[in-house]
């Protein structure tokens, strides 16, 4: 199944994170298939930028945003 997750960046105590379309078989941080955005939770406000018709192409074609994801993407206006 693919998936919309985010990949963690960064150093040790710091870090940031890429929001990538990947495998769910594939590891956290390894292998992916597209970045489409960033996301930096120690930002104040919170910095969250996406593609967001690379959003809307990827869930049509059937990839699941992983909890995290859809709750910032909703947040933020990109889907209902």
């Amino acid at each position: 199944m693919v998936k919309i997750r985010l990949k963690r960046m960064g150093a040790k105590k710091a870090p940031f994170y890429r929001v990538v379309v990947a495998d769910s078989r594939y590891p956290r941080d390894g292998r992916f298939i597209e970045e489409i955005g960033t996301y930096d939770a120690l930002k104040n406000p919170v910095e969250f930028k996406v593609d967001g018709e690379a959003v809307k192409k990827w869930i049509a074609n059937g990839a699941q945003p992983t909890d995290k994801v859809k709750a910032l993407l909703k947040k933020n206006g990109y889907i209902d």
